[in-house]
């Protein structure tokens, strides 16, 4: 288990039942980036890759 899955199994414990739009969780990320602006690559990359991951169907 990577240490990234601890925030990841906190977030389904948490928020599991909750559904959301895409728009809500680009605000979210774009506040994180806002706030961290350290991570601005890897959460670039993750929207990248999740807007692009049904490319192969």
């Amino acid at each position: 288990m990577y240490f990234t899955d601890r925030g990841i199994e906190e977030l389904v414990d948490r928020r599991g039942e909750e559904h959301v739009s895409l728009s809500w969780l680009a605000e979210r990320l774009q506040v994180f980036v806002d706030l961290n602006p350290e991570f601005e690559t890897a959460v670039d990359r993750f929207a990248t890759w999740l807007a692009r991951d049904d490319e192969d169907e």
